[in-house]
């Protein structure tokens, strides 16, 4: 990672942490790194998109760039977008499951494929440049809100099935799914009941979506549907909640997948891609059935990176980053609740039948901090996590992780003991919370 660019882009608070002019850095250095670019931007609710997309835009075409402004747009569908139309970069304004205040700006090659570390270090390179063209070599804007389309026809052809008869709840967390999602579903078929289905970048991510399923499963219960799906603020991840109201995360979504792949004899090298997050229960799982199980770094991209070295079919993260490879450069919420949609169709099955899974207990607590370099590097902290990784030995693990996306260290503690779990995780907030105070 740079100074500026995380595990999934350049994210923060509008006006604090990402300003208009970080935005038009980085549209100036993608003009630098490539002579007169096109550009597709996309974005998902927020009120600052059109804010930080112009000053994006602004120094694009300062440098040169032609720039095509799709509008609201699925992450995944600016990365679609960006292969069909043969574009240079992809550019997704976005801040994915964070909250109104917060946004972010995530940037694509021309193959579809988020950049990698040094691809953003380049970016943050130029940074101390400024390229400015004389006229008339400066470069163009456009909108053109009719290119989701393209992404919404491609969606629907990936169903192999209808899906009528189905009733299915979707949970658009009032931000880039909103509309397309329920348009998708209701032209395969579905009966489609849609909540927090509206472009309101006020309420984006607030008590709704993949974040906050609880509400979903109420819905899935109300309308006695078959299946729920709730999508994150740019619509990348996806968690679902099966008949029963048993909610479905994407360590589950995965290993379920993974074993219809096998079945089907299209699991590339009978292996999956999960991070050092996924549950143990997953791993176990999937052993069983003869699939091996590969761990990265958290972050999709690192997934990705993962599945293209190995040529590999599937991976993802409990958070609900799912990359079906074969279909999509990267993670897709609506994709993959398609798929599993059809899964299910063909399995002539339920849900619950197919992709609830007996997990370990997990214990996941974030402290907001002032400096979490600091304290990932404290030698306090990591004497406890050797302490605590001891006394888990063999029957589970402690993981502690600065966020790539904001302010926090996150404490994960996992073991089939629920008392025991919440015991060390709340003894290793109290330290990280301690140690921050120290500073």
């Amino acid at each position: 990672m740079g100074l500026f660019f995380g595990t999934d882009g350049l994210r923060g608070k509008v006006n604090k942490d990402l300003t208009q002019d970080i935005a038009y850095k980085i549209g100036n250095a993608l003009s630098i790194l490539k002579e007169k670019p096109t550009i597709i931007i996309g974005a998902d609710t927020r009120i600052s998109n059109s804010y930080l997309a112009l000053s994006l835009a602004g120094g694009a075409m300062s440098g040169g760039a032609n720039v095509i402004d799709a509008g609201v747009v699925p992450t995944a569908g600016v990365a679609f977008l960006t292969r069909k139309l043969k574009a240079d970069y992809g550019v997704v304004i976005s801040a994915s499951h964070n909250s109104g205040e917060y946004n972010g700006i995530k940037v694509f090659s021309g193959e579809g494929y988020k950049l990698s570390d040094k691809e953003e270090e380049l970016i943050e390179r130029c940074f101390i440049k400024n390229k400015i063209n004389d006229f008339p070599n400066i470069g163009t804007y456009k909108q053109d809100f009719n290119l989701i389309k393209l992404y919404r026809d491609y969606l629907i052809k990936t169903s192999e099935n209808s899906l009528k008869g189905k009733t299915i709840v979707l949970d658009g967390a009032f931000g880039a799914a909103h509309r397309i999602a329920p348009e998708v579903f209701r032209k395969l078929g579905a009966k489609v009941i849609a909540a927090n289905c509206a472009n309101n970048g006020l309420k984006i991510n607030e008590n709704c979506g993949a974040l906050y399923p609880e509400n979903l499963r109420s819905k899935v219960f109300r309308y006695k549907a078959d299946m729920g799906f709730a999508f994150d603020g740019d619509a990348d991840r996806l968690i679902a909640v099966d008949e029963k109201g048993n909610i479905i995360d994407g360590d589950k979504i995965i290993c379920g997948i993974a074993k219809y792949l096998k079945k089907l004899g299209k699991l590339n090298k009978n292996t999956a891609v999960g991070t050092s997050h996924t549950n143990m229960a997953i791993e176990e799982e999937l052993k069983n059935c003869g699939i091996d199980f590969i761990r990265t770094d958290i972050g999709d991209k690192y997934v990705l990176a993962k599945l293209i070295e190995k040529g590999l079919s599937i991976g993802g993260e409990q958070s609900g980053h799912v990359i079906l490879k074969d279909y999509a450069t990267t993670g897709d919420g609506i994709l993959t609740a398609i798929f599993v949609a059809n899964m299910i169709i063909n399995e002539k099955s339920t849900l619950s039948e197919t992709l609830n899974f007996e997990l370990y207990p997990q214990s996941n607590k974030n402290v907001i901090v002032e400096d979490k370099f600091r304290i990932m590097n404290s030698e306090e902290l990591i004497k406890a996590i050797t302490k605590y990784n001891g006394e888990l030995e063999g029957k589970g693990r402690l993981m502690i992780r600065a966020s790539g996306t904001e302010p926090k260290v996150r404490v994960m503690v996992e073991s089939k003991d629920k008392d025991d779990n919440e015991r060390i995780a709340t003894a290793m907030v109290e330290l990280i919370k301690k140690i921050d105070g120290n500073s």
